[in-house]
């Protein structure tokens, strides 16, 4: 992309200080005419690059002149804008930032990325919902792990059973509308959800990282061990093709599909799927919905509960009201 070539044209006049097109040229494999073409774009939309002739000649930043670009991309650009929008969901101390940061762009890279802050509307809310509040303490704690500092942390758990303890802050991370900080304490690492958090106090001790700590590594081990233990029960389905989108609804990264079904529902084409949950109860209530459309091959346990619950729904609505 041209917007691309023209960044990259620039770093490599600050760079080099002087080069002339051929060099351009060369280094951005390009042919010759478009990399004077380009230098010419530049000059033209205000960026003071001049062209000096003669054998030493070449193309230079007049009065070695600078931008603060660190390599920026087109859609990179366009994606710092996007953030930055009035629409966007960021805070208003990162919208700021980032407005700040996408200046450093020359005017002319910069139509396309103000379109793409107007683009779009990001709403988090569902119909009926409102957005959900960012938790209490989330700033402090964010500031504790930019700053690498121990907290002396304020805690209620599942019990609401309240306790205050020493931990080495490392992230933060929303999931869905639910923000969670991941930290080292004298018992291994743990997660916490903020808002359950029930007071921060920073203290002047520093942050003991692990070794080669990364966040994402980290997190993505917690929500594979999390998602292993909300499908701890297992189930093998029969279910047509069109429903898995909605089994995929109810027991989320746990459905995967196994293959084509050996048998077919009303003409239609089915699929072995295997699904998972907390419980065989679990399992059952969900497939109940789907009613006749789902054939439990395994575990046996799963088509009792299923059996129980058909049983249940006949005896209470199996038969003709009263007439009163």
């Amino acid at each position: 992309m041209r917007a691309d070539r023209l960044v990259a044209t620039l770093l490599v006049l600050q760079r080099r200080g002087k080069v002339t097109a051929a060099e351009l040229a060369e280094e951005l494999e390009i042919s010759v005419k478009t990399a004077r073409r380009d230098l010419e774009a530049l000059a033209v939309s205000g960026i003071p690059v001049y062209a000096q002739p003669g054998r030493n000649g070449g193309w230079q930043l007049l009065g070695g002149a600078r931008t603060d670009l660190s390599g920026l991309t087109e859609n990179e650009a366009r994606t710092l804008f996007l953030v930055a929008g009035p629409a966007s969901t960021a805070t208003p101390e990162a919208k700021a930032a980032l407005r700040k940061l996408v200046q450093a762009l020359p005017e002319t890279f910069r139509a396309d990325a103000e379109a793409a802050a107007a683009s779009t509307v990001l709403d988090a809310a569902s119909w009926g919902t409102e957005l959900a509040k960012q938790p209490a303490f989330l700033q402090e704690l964010r500031h504790a792990v930019v700053s690498g500092r121990q907290v002396r942390l304020g805690y209620s758990d599942r019990q609401r059973s309240e306790t205050t303890r020493i931990v080495h802050p490392l992230g933060v991370v929303e999931k869905g509308s639910t923000w969670y900080l991941v930290a080292n304490t004298d018992k291994g690492m743990r997660t916490f959800r903020v808002n359950r958090v029930r007071s921060v106090e920073l203290t002047d001790d520093k942050v003991v990282r692990p070794e080669g700590f990364d966040l994402h590594e980290t997190w993505k081990g917690i929500v594979a061990a999390v998602e292993e233990k909300r499908a701890s029960a297992q189930a093998i389905v029969h279910v047509p093709t069109r429903a898995i989108y909605g089994l995929r609804m109810s027991f989320g990264p746990s459905t995967e599909v196994l293959g084509p079904a050996p048998d077919s529902f009303d003409g239609q084409e089915q699929v072995t799927v295997r699904v998972g949950a907390p419980s065989a109860w679990v399992i059952a209530q969900n497939l109940a919905a789907w009613a006749g459309y789902v054939d439990v091959i395994d575990p046996p346990e799963v088509r009792e509960h299923l059996a129980s619950i058909g049983r249940a729904l006949v005896a209470r609505y199996g038969r003709e009201p009263a007439v009163r």
